[in-house]
């Protein structure tokens, strides 16, 4: 029997997002300190086949149609390329996809395509080598675009692009990082910098805004409003020069879309997260440990996804950040 996973307000959350690690091999400025983090340990971490049990759960029982694979960075999960091919099995029209920052995309695209993945979100802030070690404290950019070649060589199509842009660092990188995807046919995406960054430094006064993104781009493009519905999709869509490349901003801050949320969250470590600025969590990992039948660890996610609260309350005085930064939850 499928039970929808709905709020009280409504929402019914199809798609899941999967941390398969927090761990990652880039150390973003934005995201954790150079030192990198206390990763979890093993024995915390949800099990190949842990992972594929919860997410037919989820499918089977709570009408779960889109899954993202998530970390840290999962592509340094040693089984995910198996974990995609046993999630393909439970449905063949189920939407697969995963985010990434692309190091060792290009000696895995052609064998996640096979194992039956869709697309790919790619994390790239700029295409200049020097900013881009500037903000990953790694020399790493021509690995990204070998890996970026090879997801669209496999088919892992549209290949989207995921850009931060930084006061200081690369907000005069816009235009130039728009162009350089067209010219690629890579779809990219601008997304405001959340407060979710392990160091607690995340200030609205630092943060590039939306508006100060549209203005960056409108001084070398021309945009205009999308006419595809936006749906539950997080970013507003603009049509480049009349077409037929786009661009999209996610204003998660400055524009909230929660209203129309229709995600949930699985942490590395099997917790179900209902928003990614929820303070509270909901344990699956130790109930399918202590032997809990299926329909028992679908009712604990129903209830878990009741309690989502209507936004996420940035702008209200009393938000405080959650204690996972980013990497430990999964975007």
């Amino acid at each position: 029997m499928t039970q929808l996973l709905e709020d009280q307000y409504g929402r019914v959350a199809r798609d899941l997002r999967v941390s398969l690690t927090d761990r990652c091999n880039l150390r973003c400025s934005y995201c954790m300190p150079a030192e990198g983090l206390d990763w979890l340990p093993n024995d915390d971490v949800l099990s190949d086949d842990e992972v594929v049990h919860l997410i037919r759960i989820g499918v089977e029982r709570l009408g779960i149609q889109e899954i993202r694979f998530t970390g840290g960075e999962p592509l340094v999960r040693r089984g995910l390329v198996d974990i995609v091919r046993r999630t393909r099995a439970l449905d063949p029209d189920l939407e697969l996809s995963i985010t990434s920052n692309a190091l060792g995309l290009a000696r895995n695209a052609a064998a996640l395509a096979e194992a039956g993945l869709n697309r790919v979100n790619i994390s790239l802030d700029t295409v200049r080598a020097d900013t881009f070690h500037e903000i990953t404290r790694r020399d790493r950019f021509h690995d990204v675009v070998a890996g970026l070649e090879a997801a669209q060589a496999a088919g892992l199509g549209p290949v989207k692009i995921n850009a931060v842009l930084l006061r200081g660092v690369n907000d005069d990188q816009a235009a130039e990082l728009l162009q350089w995807s067209i010219d690629r046919d890579y779809d990219l995406r601008f997304i405001e910098q959340m407060p979710l960054d392990a160091q607690h430094g995340w200030s609205r006064e630092g943060m590039v805004t939306a508006d100060e993104i549209f203005a960056r781009l409108e001084k070398s493009f021309v945009l205009t409003p999308a006419a595809e519905p936006r749906g539950s999709s997080p970013a507003e869509l603009f049509l480049v020069d009349g077409g037929p490349a786009t661009v999209g901003v996610i204003a998660s801050v400055t524009r909230p879309f929660c209203g129309d949320c229709d995600r949930v969250r699985l942490t590395a470590d099997g917790q179900v997260r209902n928003c990614l600025f929820a303070r509270d969590e909901s344990d699956l990992r130790g109930a399918l440990r202590a032997g809990a039948s299926d329909e028992e660890i679908a009712d604990r996610w129903v209830i878990a996804m009741r309690g989502k609260l209507p936004g996420h309350g940035i702008d209200d005085p009393t938000f405080l950040q959650p204690d996972r930064p980013m990497s430990a939850i999964g975007g």
